[in-house]
């Protein structure tokens, strides 16, 4: 469990980076609707991991590639931005948990169509 520091830092860090990453010009990191899910800096303040989602990406590995080569001027708008001792290194993760809960919920709706449309044939025999 994080302490209220760590995670008013988090959420300051999440803050920055929301408003910065639709600066980044690479195309390799504009592929799609990103959005940050959580952001986990560890107590010394030397590392900090960034659960990023990003709806519509078609090629994770560039994503991957453009992300890491904009880490470094990220690291310093945060630096910039917030009055930290230590500026995190930026670690982050494709996180796919928003896409895997949405395809869960089309294959639901899918089985409750199909469900529906077996009781009314049913009911028409």
């Amino acid at each position: 469990m994080a302490s209220n520091k760590i995670q008013r830092i988090n959420e300051d860090i999440q803050r920055v980076l929301a408003d910065r990453l639709r600066e980044v010009k690479d195309p390799r990191v504009q592929q799609g609707l990103i959005s940050i899910v959580t952001v986990d800096t560890s107590g010394d303040l030397r590392w900090c991991k960034v659960y990023l989602s990003v709806l519509g990406l078609q090629n994770p590995k560039e994503f991957k590639k453009g992300i890491k080569s904009a880490s470094g001027w990220l690291r310093r708008e945060i630096g910039n931005t917030l009055n930290l001792r230590y500026t995190p290194e930026l670690v982050f993760v494709l996180d796919d948990s928003l896409e895997h809960g949405a395809h869960i919920s089309r294959v639901l709706e899918e089985m409750e169509e199909k469900e529906r449309a077996a009781e009314h044939e049913s009911l028409d025999s």
